[in-house]
């Protein structure tokens, strides 16, 4: 009985409590990770340029990953949740031990694919052959090690999906902590260790997420959860399958929208200066203290709002939704202001050349102004998400990555320079934002019009 309550707790206590609650956890996780893709950066940076330049031109193929891992986790903790929201614990078992399977499958899949054809996916990156050679040996390792890429992500979201962010946070704690205390002595070699450079990073990535696979699998399986997952029983069932894509999909073409999106600047980027592409590199990594924290948030906001949808509960998510947009933009608000403060700071973390600081600070401080909107956009999608609506967040990417920002972003390069097609950014997360505000508004009166 008391495990039946661990999950009963999303129906029945006060909102805003319980959404720090739940959330906090994760976005203490989600801080510490993006301290680690910071820290890691550096490192890099501090190595050389010409590495920097090969580890932000490599990020196409690491979105392509997590967009696997996130599609995969959120499609399940959405569909977990709106299980137990309606007493359907043993579906939700058996959502959980059809993600295991799904993961393990992932990983093998990736391992040939990167023994195989490393080199050949970073030649469609560059031509640049120092570059191709830098990066190829960083994403071969990357993909050899997926399965440790992988596990630890989509194992969280299911623990996530009953509500449980306390084991997450630490999952992601020990692999970042891990990551950050290798990162040194794999990159630069200290005493028994070689320096083996950017392949140094890749393999204390692969290393810590191993390790922390480790930390999450033995609370995954252990008896102390609601879920219960026993492999040995495991039996497929398509159905589960598509129940977990419905949403998981969309949430991945999100991320795999994110990839080409980075593609697409990058081309843009390298008919002006090659050190732009680094710019956009640090910004990418930067950006992650200012969003990280909001994806926390959706940790705990997700499994409330699929539960009490799942439990027809209006009041309860309309209550969640309202402060999940106060929260969102209080944290992209602040990060605004640190942008535009701290920008030549901040770049020079990462390398001191005067022209990477120049572009690195212009593209910081333009960029930023569309931070306090972005916020309330990414509780948005989590809404479509969490009532099992996963198209529309979907459809909102695609329109404000690709049909806007790299138009818009070619347009302003072409007319005005490389320091105002950075401008392109706010124009197009303005725009897609309104039409989001006006779609959620229109679903959810919908939604609760059905429930009342």
């Amino acid at each position: 009985m008391e495990l039946t309550k661990k999950s009963d707790r999303l129906g029945t206590e006060k909102i805003l409590p319980l959404l720090f609650k739940l959330s906090v956890p994760s976005i203490i996780g989600m801080m510490i990770q993006a301290l680690y893709n910071v820290v890691d950066s550096i490192y890099i940076g501090r190595y050389s340029k010409q590495a920097l330049s090969a580890l932000s031109l490599s990020f196409p193929i690491q979105i392509l990953l997590i967009a696997i891992a996130v599609g995969t986790g959120v499609g399940s903790s959405s569909l977990i949740s709106r299980l137990l929201g309606s007493g359907q614990d043993q579906q939700a078992d058996n959502a959980a031990e059809h993600t295991i399977a799904i993961t393990l499958i992932y990983g093998v899949l990736f391992f040939l694919i990167g023994y195989f054809y490393s080199r050949e996916l970073f030649q469609l990156l560059t031509n640049d052959i120092d570059l191709i050679n830098i990066g190829s040996e960083y994403i071969r390792i990357i993909m050899l090690g997926s399965i440790a890429m992988f596990f630890p992500m989509i194992a969280n979201n299911i623990l996530r999906g009953e509500g449980n962010t306390f084991a997450p946070m630490l999952t992601m704690l020990i692999g970042a902590v891990i990551n950050i205390i290798l990162d040194p002595f794999f990159i630069f070699g200290f005493g028994f260790f070689p320096t083996l450079g950017v392949a140094g990073a890749a393999y204390a990535t692969v290393l810590a997420r191993f390790i922390s696979g480790i930390f999450i699998a033995f609370i995954l399986f252990s008896d102390n959860n609601q879920l219960k997952l026993k492999m040995k029983d495991f039996k497929f069932e398509a159905t589960i399958i598509y129940k977990i894509y419905k949403v998981g999909l969309p949430a991945m073409m999100m991320q795999l929208l994110a990839s080409i999106m980075i593609l697409g600047v990058n081309w843009i980027l390298s008919q002006y200066h090659p050190l732009a592409i680094a710019a956009m590199g640090i910004y990418f990594r930067l950006q992650s203290f200012v969003f990280m924290p909001v994806f926390g948030l959706t940790q705990g906001y997700m499994p409330i709002i699929g539960y009490n949808y799942g439990h027809n509960k209006p009041q309860r998510m309309k209550k969640t939704i309202k402060y999940g947009f106060i929260v969102a933009i209080s944290f992209t608000t602040a990060g605004l202001v640190l942008f535009q403060i701290f920008a030549e700071e901040l770049i020079l973390l990462f390398n001191s050349d005067p022209q990477l600081v120049s572009i690195g600070a212009s593209a910081l401080k333009k960029i930023s102004i569309a931070f306090p909107i972005i916020g309330p956009a990414i509780i948005g999608s989590t809404t479509f998400q969490a009532i099992g609506k996963g198209m529309p967040s979907l459809l909102l990417s695609f329109l404000r990555q690709i049909i806007l920002l790299l138009p818009i972003m070619y347009f302003l390069g072409e007319f005005y320079g490389l320091s105002n097609l950075w401008y392109a950014f706010p124009i197009s997360e303005t725009i897609a934002t309104i039409i989001m505000i006006f779609w959620l508004s229109l679903t959810l009166r919908k939604v609760f019009s059905k429930i009342n």
